[in-house]
């Protein structure tokens, strides 16, 4: 005789709350994560930061035809069906150069969350009320590079416990949800019956009308996939610092008709560079706007920031993105295209012979 199948009997999917201690200073970490990143403690005073110096240098020069054609037939190239007859036989009627400027300011901070964790217990040292907990943010962490992202998780010292697995009730093993327990199924040759037509006995299940579970291999359970078969739990609280290097651009519109979007794959020429722990607003800049821009960033940054992360260097650049306008004539017809960027990318819309394929 083999037993009915029992319903499924699976220990609770999440830790319940009365699992975790109160810590003194953690009083709010959560299971799971969700109480938000940690306010860091008010920065000692800095000094001022300085204006950085402004290089007088501001003019873009001007590519020449050859190197405008040149950029153009490569572009024509890495076409599938573009002809390279416009890019080679047109003949360039002007070329405009535009000054474009693009100021970027880098913040890169350090933010701290908490939450409880656990693991399998393996004999780790358990620590809990020994003294209390340090702080988050009295815990060292070594910071990569500046301006890289990063991440490290860290064991808050003094709240590692010893708890009974709530994935098992501290057995070790799980009923197995493919038998319900059993350890066995119904033979899906003879459907339960033992025979397979008229007397001759199931050979699948020797006419036990059952079979054997092939994911429990016939015991009934499976190790627990929460604490792996060592019926206990280190349960600790778990820090998270995590470094972000967050980045915002202005580029200045100017006349050309190239639209800005297009300057975000393409690097220029780099005229300024400032790093400092709190950047200074540029001053005494030659295009207004670019002025403007870095007063409100700079200012959003450091207020946005410093209010749920630890601001640990800031740094504004600003290249200058050569552009030409190119206008040429072929087939009787004129056409524009533009030249941008160190890497001579080209946008050219209006590309007159865009099929070179012939329907036969």
């Amino acid at each position: 005789m083999f037993a009915p199948p029992v319903a499924d009997s699976q220990g609770p999917s999440a830790p319940p709350a009365s699992m975790f201690d109160s810590m003194p200073g953690y009083e709010g970490t959560l299971a799971g994560g969700g109480g938000g990143f940690l306010p860091p403690p008010m920065p000692t005073p800095a000094p001022m930061p300085e204006p950085g110096p402004i290089q007088p240098q501001w003019n873009i020069p001007s590519i020449t035809e050859d190197t405008a054609r040149e950029a153009l037939i490569l572009y024509a190239s890495s076409k599938c069906c573009y002809s390279s007859a416009p890019a080679k036989d047109g003949v360039i009627t002007n070329m405009e150069a535009f000054n474009t400027y693009r100021y970027r300011l880098e913040t890169f901070t350090e933010s701290r969350s908490t939450e409880w964790s656990h693991e399998p217990y393996n004999g780790q040292p358990v620590d809990a009320y020994a003294q209390p907990p340090p702080g988050p943010w009295d815990i060292p962490a070594k910071a990569p590079n500046f301006f890289l992202n990063n991440q490290q998780t860290i064991k808050v010292p003094y709240t590692s416990s010893m708890k009974s697995c709530h994935g098992c009730v501290g057995m070790g093993r799980k009923p197995c949800k493919d038998c319900a327990g059993v350890g066995n199924k119904v033979c899906w040759v003879c459907n339960g019956s033992g025979f397979r037509m008229g007397d001759d006995r199931c050979s699948s299940c020797s006419g036990r009308g059952r079979t054997n579970c092939n994911f429990c291999h016939g015991q009934g359970s499976k190790q627990c996939d929460v604490c792996h078969g060592k019926q206990q739990l280190l349960v600790y609280i778990k820090l998270t610092v995590k470094w972000t290097n967050n980045s915002d651009n202005y580029v200045v519109e100017q006349l050309s008709g190239l639209h800005v979007e297009n300057f975000s794959q393409v690097s220029g020429k780099e005229l300024f560079r400032d790093s400092q722990y709190l950047v200074y607003p540029l001053i005494n800049f030659p295009d207004p706007s670019v002025v403007q821009a870095s007063q409100r960033l700079v200012n959003e940054h450091q207020g946005k920031f410093s209010q749920t992360s630890r601001i640990l260097q800031q740094r504004q650049t600003i290249e200058l993105i050569p552009v030409t306008r190119v206008t040429y004539f072929w087939e009787g017809k004129s056409h524009v295209y533009f030249v941008y960027g160190n890497e001579f990318k080209v946008n050219a819309e209006d590309y007159p012979a865009t099929c070179c394929c012939t329907v036969m």
